[in-house]
């Protein structure tokens, strides 16, 4: 068997034993007879739970029955069964069992299925508007002959307050319910009596400490005017519009009570802000086998204007690129929801495929729409040196250096419907980016920049210990060929972002002496199995795909296959993650293996 199947096959086990990790032998706390229906055996099943292990004595096999009982009587009622009746019990073992412990048994006598029948909302007080107690009663969604499960009643409940509220009762509340279980015709009649409350208008912002923060800023934030009919919703808006700010270490949105109603009956929404720390100063590392080491310092100041702002300077000193930048973030820029970001930059980077040092300004806005959803306008100016090298006979050779101007106009959106930012379980995230771009000097093209990324998380259990997820990737450049095109704008693939288990920008076409040489267009792949198999720990086994093509589309010749695995150790914030990665279309120059530790998942 070659290396490169061994390393494959090495790795579907990998895959196949994290897959079966934590998958011990457990047994049902005890054993359920006597229920036929498969959702109810299933129900009871869950409610009664797993043991890690049998118990030893009848007196423990004694408890657990009693317990399973208990729990058991609670599942049926939520299912809806409520003349049922349950008997716990021990069973011992036989004489050929070769000493195996007593065992709980509870055996069930299910009954007959209850049904609703007339569910009804009663008014305690006024009622509201025609219009509103009619959305209260389809919310209340119970279907005449639907089972009669507890926990529908109790959702029933909720919907009815939470549509009152959506539309202005901000006070309804539930009264005393009356449920009526007819054992006669095995029926369920909730009454649902609600206090409705009066129709509530809203007025301004009252500001309780708010810090170093203008509050005329805060003011404009607020996405209704007085005199609007409350809705929590736009409350809501109002605390995720400052907490997106990431200035504030927390912050309270409130609507007032009755009694702070102004001479028209509005009631204010009262603010509270509490500042972050002034100043920050953090220090990252990172390290993998084909980029080498790399130092990350940024010093931030929060709130300098008064207005939410975050001004921060960055240094970056590794063995592929050095960067000093410095931003500032202008959150609700001249409209709520919309950010204004202008950034400069210094920099040097000395790849395998090139070297260029430059200078570089940016400006772009976004704006937000709905919880996680962006779109992102902007123009940039970059001006550098840069040259590209060829590597002959272990000599390194550096081309003629070349003087570009490039100007470049951004347009992007950002879709995030994932559960974590740093350690994703479930969801999905798609953005995709187009730079028209014009090159002046030593280079002069016009050409269409295009790339866009998606990747997916399933988790295989509720609680997330296996979770199954994949990436993919596609950019192209239209309108130029790759000479006209500088280095650095060109598309690289391989390394600890890309395709593991291949050294920084290795895949695709390469120059004399193995130097990559970039190219016009390129299309990835990666899929991972991640597996939690302690509180903190985790493992990963992984494969990763790449090509990068001298055209507006990769040939098949040039795709790159890496395989590995890794750990994970959870912070609380997010995972610090390592990984080894093995090519499996390993070239001349190819190392034959590469070694990644960075924090958050790869992907």
């Amino acid at each position: 068997m070659s290396p490169a199947r061994r390393v494959l096959a090495a790795t579907a086990v990998v895959v196949l034993g994290l897959s079966a990790t934590g998958a011990n032998a457990q047994q049902a706390t005890a054993r359920i007879e006597g229920v036929a229906d498969e959702d109810l055996l299933e129900a009871i099943a869950r409610a009664v739970g797993e043991s890690k292990a049998a118990a030893t004595t009848r007196f423990e096999a004694r408890r657990r029955a009693r317990a399973a009982a208990e729990d058991a009587s609670a599942a049926m009622q939520t299912q809806g069964y409520y003349g049922f009746q349950v008997e716990p019990d021990v069973v011992d073992p036989d004489e050929d069992d070769s000493g195996q412990p007593p065992r709980a048994v509870i055996r069930i006598t299910p009954g007959a299925r209850f049904r609703f029948a007339r569910p009804a909302i009663e008014w305690d007080g006024d009622e509201p508007i025609p219009g509103v107690g009619i959305a209260a009663e389809q919310a209340m969604a119970l279907r005449r002959a639907a089972p009669g499960r507890a926990a529908d009643v109790l959702a029933a409940e909720g919907r009815i307050v939470a549509t009152l509220q959506a539309r202005g009762y901000a006070d309804a509340r539930p009264g005393t319910r009356e449920v009526i279980v007819d054992h006669a015709d095995n029926s369920v009649q909730p009454t649902f009596r609600i206090v409705a409350g009066e129709l509530v208008r809203m007025d301004g912002l009252t500001l309780g400490e708010v810090g170093r923060t203008d509050p005329d800023w805060i003011r404009g934030l607020a996405p209704w005017a007085p005199g609007d009919i409350y809705d929590p919703d736009d409350v809501a808006e109002l605390e995720r519009r400052l907490l997106d700010t990431g200035v504030y270490d927390s912050v309270g949105v409130s609507l007032q009570p009755r009694e702070e109603a102004d001479a028209e009956g509005r009631r204010p929404v009262l603010v509270t802000l509490a500042d972050r720390a002034r100043r920050t100063l953090e220090v990252s590392a990172g390290y993998s086998t084909s980029e080498g080491a790399g130092l990350d310092v940024r010093r931030t100041r929060y709130n300098r204007l008064g207005r939410a702002d975050t001004t921060a300077y960055s240094l970056r000193l590794a063995e592929l690129e050095q960067r000093l930048e410095a931003s500032i973030k202008l959150p609700h820029w001249r409209r709520p929801q919309q950010t204004l970001t202008l950034l400069a930059s210094l920099y040097n980077e000395q790849t395998d495929a090139y070297d260029s040092t430059g200078v570089g300004v940016s400006g772009d806005i976004t704006r937000r729409f709905g919880k996680t959803s962006y779109l992102t306008g902007g123009l940039l100016l970059d001006v550098a040196r840069s040259a590209e090298k060829v590597r002959i006979n272990s000599t390194t050779f550096r081309g003629e250096e070349r003087d570009v101007v490039t100007a470049a106009a951004l347009a992007a959106f950002a879709l995030d419907r994932s559960d974590d930012p740093l350690d994703p379980t479930r969801g999905w995230r798609l953005d995709a980016r187009v730079e028209p771009t014009a090159t002046f000097g030593d280079s002069q093209a016009l050409y269409l920049k295009v790339q866009s990324q998606a990747s997916y998380y399933l988790s295989l259990d509720e609680e997330a210990n296996t979770v199954l997820a994949a990436r993919a990737k596609v950019g192209s450049i239209w309108g130029a060929v790759l000479d006209e095109v500088a280095s650095p704008r060109r598309f690289y693939a391989g390394g600890g972002g890309s395709v593991r288990g291949y050294g920084w920008q290795a895949i695709g076409p390469r120059l004399p002496g193995n130097t990559p040489q970039g190219g016009l267009s390129v299309v990835e792949a990666g899929f991972e199995v991640r597996r939690k198999i302690t509180e903190r720990w985790g493992a990963v086994a992984f494969v990763d795909a790449g090509a990068v093509g001298g055209d507006t589309l990769p040939g098949g010749d040039d795709i790159g296959v890496g395989v590995g695995f890794g750990v994970r150790y959870d912070l609380g914030f997010g995972p610090v993650r390592a990984d080894i990665a093995f090519p499996l279309d390993k070239r001349e120059g190819d190392s034959g293996f590469q070694i990644y530790i960075s924090i958050g998942q790869a992907f």
